[in-house]
Formats: C-alpha cells, sequence, structure tokens
C-alpha cells in the first residue's frame, strides 16, 4: 500500500485523508519514512533549507495561547521587553550570515505590531539587507494589509504565522483568536506577493487523525515551508503538565506530512533538542528538509556548527547566503 501510494505521487497524483490515517499506523516505520524520504528526494531535492530567528519583542503578550511561555496568563519568567536593541540585531544576523543560515526572521509577542512599531522594525529589516546576504522573514502576529505590504517593501520576503493546529482542535487552545484570523494574515501575505511560512505544534494533546486533518488543511492553503515544533511543556503555561508526545509519533508525524505535501519545506523546529541524536537523523531522513537553528525563542536552540555537521551525515547540503 505505501509503495503503491508513493509512486502515485511521484507521478504527480495525492493521497487521500483515509489512505494517510491507514498508513500513520503502518507497523514497519522504517519503509514508511523511507518512502517519505523518497518522496522528499523527488520534489524537494537533498538542499536543507536552513532559517534562524530572534525574539525581536518578549512577552508583554496578551493572548491566551495554553503553550506559549510569553503570554500575560501565565507566570513564566520570561524575559520581557519591548523592541530589540538594532546593534543586537544586526550583530546576531550577521554571525547567521557567517554561518552560512539561509533564512533569518525577527519574531514579535503579542497579537500583532502596530503601524508605527512596524515602522521601527522595517528601519531594521532595510539595515538587515543592506548588511547581510540573508533571506528576510518576519513573524509579527496578525498584522493587517497596510503593515504586511510596510514590511514587504522593507525587503521582508516570507510571513510567518503558525495555524498551530487543525482548525477544529484550536479552540481548545486558545481563545483569544481564531484560525480564522490567521488565514487572514497569511491572505495579506500573499497579496502583497510574501511566500508563507505556516506550521505548528505537535504534542498538545491532539491525535494522529487530527494532525492529518491539520496536514491538509496547510496542504490546501497552499503554504511554501511547514515548520513542526514539538511541544516542550512549560513551566507557568496550562500545558506544562502535558506528557511529551512519544518519539515514534514525532517520527510517523513528519513522514505523514511528507505524502501529504510533496512539494513544501517541511521544517524541524522548536523541541528537537530532547530528542535522541538516532531520532533526529530518522526523522531528517524520513521527509525533512528544513531546519530552524541557533537559540529559538524561549527554549534553547541547538548549535550551528554541530548542525551544519549533522546534516552532511544525513545525505544534505546547504544554501548558504540566501539572496545570492
Amino acid at each position: 500500500m505505501i509503495q503503491d501510494i508513493k509512486k502515485r505521487i511521484i507521478n504527480g497524483g495525492t493521497i487521500t485523508p483515509e489512505e494517510a490515517n491507514k498508513i500513520a499506523q503502518w507497523h514497519d516505520i522504517n519503509e514508511l519514512c523511507d518512502a517519505a524520504n523518497e518522496i522528499r528526494k523527488h520534489f524537494q531535492g537533498d538542499v536543507m533549507d536552513t532559517c534562524s530567528i530572534i525574539n525581536a519583542r518578549s512577552g508583554l503578550c496578551g493572548e491566551d495561547c495554553k503553550w506559549c511561555s510569553q503570554s500575560m496568563k501565565f507566570n513564566t519568567g520570561v524575559e520581557k521587553y519591548s523592541i530589540i536593541d538594532t546593534d543586537e540585531l544586526l550583530a546576531l544576523a550577521k554571525r547567521n550570515d557567517e554561518y552560512g543560515v539561509q533564512r533569518f526572521s525577527m519574531v514579535t509577542s503579542g497579537r500583532k505590531v502596530s503601524l508605527k512599531e512596524a515602522d521601527k522594525f522595517c528601519d531594521d529589516y532595510k539595515k538587515l539587507g543592506e548588511s547581510t546576504n540573508l533571506f528576510l522573514c518576519a513573524s509579527m502576529g496578525l498584522v493587517d494589509k497596510p503593515s504586511m505590504q510596510k514590511l514587504k517593501d522593507a525587503g521582508v520576503q516570507r510571513y510567518h504565522c503558525n495555524m498551530e493546529t487543525a482548525s477544529k482542535f484550536f479552540p481548545t487552545l486558545c481563545s483569544s483568536h481564531t484560525p480564522e484570523d490567521k488565514r487572514k494574515t497569511i491572505q495579506y501575505a500573499k497579496e502583497v506577493g510574501m511566500s508563507v511560512c505556516s506550521g505548528g505544534i505537535i504534542g498538545m494533546g491532539e491525535n494522529m487523525q487530527q494532525r492529518i486533518e491539520f496536514a491538509f488543511e496547510l496542504r490546501d492553503m497552499g503554504v511554501d515551508s511547514v515548520p513542526i515544533n514539538i511541544l516542550n511543556p512549560i513551566k507557568g503555561t496550562a500545558l506544562e503538565h502535558t506528557p511529551l508526545i512519544k518519539d515514534d509519533e514525532i517520527i510517523r508525524t513528519v513522514a505523514i506530512f511528507r505524502f501529504i505535501m510533496p512539494n513544501v519545506v517541511i521544517r524541524f523546529a522548536g523541541g528537537r533538542a530532547r530528542l535522541p541524536k538516532e531520532t533526529v537523523k530518522r526523522i531528517m531522513q524520513g521527509g525533512m528538509n528544513g531546519t530552524m537553528i541557533g537559540d529559538l525563542l524561549t527554549t534553547t536552540g541547538n548549535n550551528i556548527a554541530e548542525d551544519f555537521k549533522l546534516f552532511t551525515e544525513c545525505g544534505f547540503t546547504t544554501i548558504k547566503n540566501g539572496k545570492k
């Protein structure tokens, strides 16, 4: 069954939700991952798409997302500041550029940035464009179309707005905004000519069927990059006591996402640091072809040099200096 579906996808066909649910339970996980990897190689080649992020505004968020340490609804001890210092921003971006990281994004806490705040961030993006070769991305919440256009004009080429989980499951995790709010933001990004990065977090209490439903939603939205975060339960948040998702579930989820979305970058994001190296390698050779590297938002990331070495071990090359 898996081989037949793999061949169909490589020949331009698709997988159905029913088939995806069946093969998600396939007894031979290596056969599942190897097939997903063949699909990845056919559509995406062997290039590992790398990106790094910086927390450009931390804490002070009025939203009630149950997983997030930056919400003012929870007492997590997260560092709080309104806008990152420009010199600090440029120094980190240049280090990432020197390492050969392809993409770089500022990420802000809060529902959205105002037009005035957007002006400040746009000034910083122009400086990033002048002083680095990085492909520039932004993740600034539910911004309106005028702010999105400002970011585009300042050199931002991709907008990030995670849908987080299946639309029907999302209201159990957040009540202060909706999946439709996120879809509008993603549509604004497309309308001004940006590509879109949108994925989510697995391990928040959802089941495999809901993850599959989520993947089909992302496919139908036509996103370009899908980051997969693994929940790292943070003390003080509403999900702090959530049991850790098992390695087998993570591996299977990534493989199934590749069957459903053969043409996108599926990106390893937060939560990777807690996994054994062999699990990480199985995932990278099981459908994954993108990675967030360096320090992440509220958890520590992986060492950049070690990551590049790992990519080579897994058979990947990298594209350095995204704008060239």
